[in-house]
């Protein structure tokens, strides 16, 4: 066997079923161009590394180093070999440390699913806060009401969501967050506006704007008058809580909104003032799919959403 690799013309490309710890073996002694040095520096037996070397020079079917008592240099294949090797080691030790990083949640991609509300009030600064300690994960929102939430879920769109309660029969896990609390959105100059608190009673005596069916605000405020057996019925319906404040700010009526929401509808016309009697709320949380493990990264950003809010109780 010479220091040279020799293929017959027509010949299949060479194929050896090397090992990492094989190459591993090789680069160390062209490095030292020592195997004591080398046998050293990988924690094995001077004999034991002479034997792997003698096992990729097999496999590779040609002499890789020149070596007597003294000197130990790289033939012209091992020369060939080395860059080779090297960068076999680099992308394995590369990619392993991609790896690495997804599973210890310090880099991916999370989709997550979100009310308008939720996504406004609650993300943004918890993203802000995670990516300070994770700047290589990569965030993508979709915006939606709750079915729209629970259907990106389901479907694998999203990794969770960030709604309301779902339903018990749906095939759901849910990790509660916090209770948002519903209140009066009236005009500022209304008499409504300097009062502590209001009963659900004054939707029967003033022109009621509802939210749509498909919006989480719905199912409560029906609810809420259903509670007190109030025949309230609708004067309009709006489709985004940013029209809902346009039309009180034009006097059309009042409605009733979670507090998460109101970022979405803040104009200085508006006045809130809390609403008893019954005291009413939408409970938001962290919708997962049941059955299905959340990435590595998934998981820390929940734990971090549930951290926060835990403090800001």
């Amino acid at each position: 066997m010479d220091g040279s690799i020799h293929r017959c013309p027509g010949a299949p490309f060479l194929r050896v079923d090397i090992t990492l710890q094989q190459l591993e073996a090789f680069v160390e002694v062209a490095k030292t161009t020592n195997f004591r040095a080398a046998a050293q520096a990988l924690h094995v037996s001077q004999p034991a590394l002479s034997r792997t070397v003698r096992i990729v020079e097999d496999l590779v079917g040609a002499r890789l180093f020149d070596r007597d008592t003294r000197h130990v240099e790289l033939t012209p294949a091992g020369r060939e070999l080395l860059p080779i090797a090297l960068r076999i080691l680099e992308n394995f030790n590369s990619s392993f440390s991609e790896l690495s990083q997804f599973l210890e949640g310090r880099s991916g991609h999370l989709t997550i699913a979100a009310l308008p509300s939720t996504g406004v009030a609650l993300l943004p600064n918890a993203i802000a806060e995670f990516r300070q300690q994770h700047p290589q994960v990569q965030f993508s929102l979709i915006e939606g009401p709750a079915d729209a939430v629970r259907a990106a879920v389901d479907e694998g769109r999203a990794d969770f969501g960030l709604s309301v309660r779902p339903g018990p029969h749906e095939p759901m896990l849910y990790r509660h967050l916090r209770d948002d609390p519903f209140v009066l959105l009236c005009r500022r100059d209304d008499p409504l506006a300097t009062r502590a608190s209001v009963s659900w009673s004054v939707f029967a005596t003033r022109p009621f704007i509802a939210s749509s069916f498909q919006s989480s605000i719905r199912p409560i405020t029906d609810a809420a008058f259903l509670q007190r057996g109030l025949p309230v019925q609708p004067a309009l319906e709006y489709p985004s809580v940013a029209v809902a404040g346009a039309l009180v700010a034009a006097g059309l009526g009042l409605t009733a909104l979670p507090r998460l929401a109101l970022q979405l509808s803040q104009n200085d016309e508006l006045a809130t003032v809390p609403l008893q009697r019954p005291v009413m709320s939408r409970p938001i949380g962290l919708v997962t799919r049941a059955g299905r493990s959340p990435s590595p990264v998934g998981r820390a950003f929940m734990d971090l959403l549930h951290r926060r809010e835990s403090a800001a109780s």
